[in-house]
C-alpha cells in the first residue's frame, strides 16, 4: 500500500508552498501552487518581516507584527522592543495591538486581523483574546513557548469568551530563516 499523500498545510510533507531547490535535478522550476488559505496574507507577512528587522539593532529577537482592519488597511506596525525599551511586555504583538486600539479609539478590535512573524506566546495570546481580534495570523512556529497551537493553544481554548480564527504558516519558512540567523549570530 503506497503512503497517503500528505495534505496540505497540516505540517506533513513539504505543505503548498515548497521552495524550488535549483541544485535538485533537470527540469523547469515550477510556481508553487496556490494556497486560499494563505496567500491573502503574504503581502502582510512581508510587513511583518520588514517591521521584525527593525528589531535586531536593539539586539532584541526580530519578531514583527502588523494589525490590519476590518478593510485590510495597516492600522498599526510594531517589533520587538523589550531591550530597546527595558519592557518585558514589550513584544511586538502587545505593541501592535495597542498601537491599533489608539488608532481606531477602541479597545475592542472587532474584525481585525493581525499578522505576526512567530507564533504568539502565552501573553500575547491573552492579549489577542482580550482584544477581540478576528484572526492571528502567523509565519513560525513556536515549540518552545508558543500559544497558539505548538505548546499550548490558548487562542481556541473554548472555555473562552473569545476565540480568534488562527491561520499559521505564511511564508514561515522565511520567518524562520529569519529568527535562526538572529539566534546563530548571537
Amino acid at each position: 500500500m503506497a503512503p497517503a499523500a500528505p495534505v496540505p498545510g497540516t505540517g506533513s510533507g513539504p505543505g503548498p508552498n515548497p521552495d524550488p531547490d535549483p541544485d535538485a535535478g533537470s527540469g523547469p522550476v515550477r510556481d508553487p501552487l496556490p494556497d486560499p488559505l494563505r496567500d491573502p496574507w503574504r503581502d502582510a507577512m512581508r510587513l511583518a518581516l520588514d517591521e521584525a528587522d527593525a528589531a535586531g539593532p536593539a539586539g532584541d529577537v526580530p519578531v514583527g507584527a502588523v494589525v490590519l482592519g476590518p478593510d485590510g488597511k495597516v492600522l498599526a506596525r510594531a517589533h520587538n522592543e523589550r531591550e530597546a525599551a527595558g519592557d518585558p511586555t514589550a513584544h511586538a504583538e502587545v505593541l501592535a495591538l495597542r498601537r491599533a486600539a489608539a488608532a481606531t479609539g477602541e479597545w475592542r478590535l472587532t474584525g481585525c486581523t493581525l499578522v505576526v512573524t512567530l507564533e504568539p506566546c502565552v501573553m500575547c495570546a491573552g492579549a489577542l483574546v482580550q482584544s477581540r481580534v478576528e484572526r492571528v495570523v502567523f509565519g513560525a512556529l513556536d515549540e518552545k513557548a508558543g500559544a497558539a497551537g505548538s505548546l499550548w493553544d490558548l487562542v481556541r481554548d473554548r472555555r473562552l469568551n473569545h476565540r480568534p480564527e488562527v491561520i499559521h504558516g505564511v511564508l514561515g519558512e522565511e520567518c524562520a530563516r529569519q529568527l535562526t540567523a538572529f539566534f546563530r549570530d548571537r
